[in-house]
């Protein structure tokens, strides 16, 4: 099978029973995932010698897979142990993004789950510095309803509405955008989840199936609620955000990282966001070693 690299560094996928580099040609223009968005992915992190989390990362694309009507041809552990070998077999030495996908091949309007199919992707990308911050404004775009879009899923299908905002934001001079749902209220940023702290309160949209309840915001929940501290999962209007002390965002790929600053107001890496940091990275380190 040909190979063509378009990811700097290390890039590995396993598909159909076979490890490849680069990125092989494994989908086509009748592939019915390509053409009707059927396709369902997760991510999981792989830094330092630890995946945090890489079982539910596993699991959580089976689950995706079903909601869009594929039929998962492997179960999150079968998926967690590739994705093991796959570290191996990259030396452990590097970040990676681990990246499972089911999609379809054959069907027209529905997808024919009998012709499922599955790859995991690993490729190097470095994790951002935990003091690196970044900067915010309202998305003119909206999350979509349950009743509109899988968004229980975390589906490809979904990530258009993603690129607009993220484009929206930087062309106006931000790095990312803050997403209200359907009723005016904030949903989360544009590809991670939001975290405010008001007074020494921390509070988060409660999940209304507007966005995803992502897998590192409710491990940073469980963490605060194990170390005594309860977080507000609540309605939050934008007004809430332009009063926040202090902002951070949660998410796969960068796990906790502060916002510092929103539309023109700055604000600070806080002992707050820090500290949560650190009790994410004492979770990791402590739980979610891996033998690479």
């Amino acid at each position: 099978m040909s190979t063509q690299s378009t990811q700097p560094g290390i890039s590995l996928v396993f598909v159909d029973g076979t490890w490849h580099t680069g990125n092989p040609m494994i989908m086509g223009p009748g592939t019915q995932s390509v053409w009707m968005g059927s396709t369902a992915f997760d991510g999981a992190r792989y830094y330092e010698g630890v995946a945090p989390d890489l079982e539910a990362h596993c699991e959580r694309v089976v689950q995706s897979a079903r909601i869009l009507g594929l039929n998962p041809t492997l179960g999150g552990a079968d998926i967690a142990a590739l994705a093991r070998e796959g570290i191996t077999r990259s030396g452990g030495k590097k970040a990676l993004y681990i990246k499972p996908l089911f999609w379809c091949d054959n069907g027209f309007l529905v997808p024919d789950a009998s012709s499922t199919r599955f790859a995991l992707h690993l490729f190097e990308i470095a994790m951002p510095p935990a003091s690196q911050g970044f900067s915010a404004t309202q998305s003119p775009f909206r999350r979509p309803t349950p009743e509109a879009a899988p968004t229980t899923a975390k589906a490809a299908c979904l990530y258009p509405n993603v690129s607009r905002a993220l484009s929206d934001a930087q062309q106006r001079g931000f790095d990312t955008a803050v997403m209200l749902d359907n009723h005016g209220n904030v949903a989360e940023f544009a590809a991670s989840n939001l975290f405010l702290v008001k007074d020494g309160i921390i509070r988060t949209p409660v999940p209304n199936g507007s966005f995803l309840n992502g897998l590192t915001r409710q491990r940073v929940i469980a963490l605060l609620q194990a170390d005594g501290t309860l977080v507000e999962e609540t309605t939050l209007s934008y007004d809430d955000l332009m009063q926040a002390d202090e902002i951070f965002a949660t998410g796969n790929f960068s796990k906790v990282s502060p916002c510092i600053q929103i539309e023109g107001r700055t604000l600070p890496h806080g002992h707050v966001t820090q500290w949560v940091q650190q009790l994410y990275r004492n979770f990791a380190f402590g739980h979610a070693s891996i033998a690479a």
